[in-house]
């Protein structure tokens, strides 16, 4: 293990003076308990005569420029992973994920990238106060009820409830269990119907032109047509009023109702989580009529073919399409 350590300003300080007094470099070496060569080096990398202040800041701009590198010093990798969070909305662990499966390894890790945001926004400018790439993350300034929240939406009857579901769909083995809500953008507008395949979480959207029962129930029919019959099998909704009307769903499609339990969202949590993914896009409070039908086709696209971890970085179309092939 060496012990040399690296002349100090002081020292150097030091030898300026003692150069201008005409001492040798054996008795410059002396007087400061260094070594000749030390010395010697020291003055010969001035081309001229030796000045402390000069020498100081060439060897911190040295030093400098010796560290090892960070990764997103490199341009190309770093618009990568702004791409991949800004316009694909795909989390760091996505990302590292996505470049393990092509290339069998990935250059950073996620720690690196959350690191890079929040140490200088990954090189972004931002203003003053701004969270800057971090709101593009999920779940960053989302507001959260408070301990105590009290759901106030009314009741609607319900057909079956959600222990009544066929273990099938339980336990996600099969194609065909639906997951549904609805998203919405501002009070008293347009809403987005959301369904949500619990094996393959493969996502559905379609506008609904407001949150009654009638517009919801005529977006569900436009839905459930496009729907081959063998893979509708069971829809787990919330207790909104806005499927009052799933009794009409049911005798038209022969497709059973199973409701989760007053205020417990994690009884559809797939659908939860893809909601949270739609909202990167479609933030609370957007007037959902503003967004055009290719918008919409878009984004569902883009949340369908994202990697997902649970499925080894495959996407839920992948998923999807794979189990369609072993079903026909």
């Amino acid at each position: 293990m060496s012990h040399y350590h690296q002349l100090t300003a002081i020292e150097r300080g030091r030898i300026e003076s003692l150069v201008i007094l005409g001492l040798s470099l054996h008795q410059i070496a002396a007087q400061l308990n260094r070594s000749v060569s030390t010395i010697s080096r020291e003055i010969h990398r001035c081309s001229k005569d030796y000045k402390a202040l000069s020498a100081q800041k060439d060897y911190l701009k040295k030093r400098k420029a010796c560290r090892r590198h960070r990764i997103f010093e490199n341009e190309i990798l770093r618009s990568a992973v702004i791409t991949a969070i800004q316009d694909n909305h795909w989390s760091p662990e996505q990302i590292v994920g996505n470049y393990q499966r092509i290339q069998g390894t990935s250059p950073f890790s996620c720690v690196t990238i959350y690191r890079e945001i929040y140490r200088h926004n990954l090189g972004l400018p931002k203003n003053h106060g701004a969270r800057g790439i971090a709101r593009k993350l999920r779940h960053r300034g989302k507001t959260r009820h408070k301990k105590g929240y009290v759901e106030k939406r009314g009741k609607i009857p319900i057909s079956h409830k959600l222990v009544e579901r066929p273990v099938e769909a339980n336990l996600r083995t099969r194609l065909g269990d639906w997951e549904l809500d609805t998203i919405v953008g501002q009070d008293g507008g347009d809403v987005l119907v959301t369904m949500i395949d619990r094996r393959s979480r493969l996502l559905l959207a379609q506008r609904a032109a407001g949150r009654k029962s009638l517009p919801v129930l005529e977006t569900l029919r436009a839905m459930f047509a496009k729907i081959p019959h063998e893979i509708l099998r069971t829809i787990t909704p919330d207790r909104g009023k806005e499927f009052g009307r799933h009794g009409d769903l049911t005798t038209e499609y022969q497709v059973e109702f199973y409701f989760p339990n007053p205020h417990a969202p994690w009884d559809r949590g797939s659908n939860e989580n893809t909601n949270g993914l739609i909202r990167e896009y479609i933030p609370k409070g957007t007037d959902i009529a503003t967004i055009t039908d290719e918008e919409i086709n878009q984004m569902v696209w883009q949340i369908n073919t994202r990697p997902r971890k649970m499925f080894g970085w495959k996407s839920s179309l992948e998923v999807f399409w794979s189990e369609m092939f072993h079903l026909a």
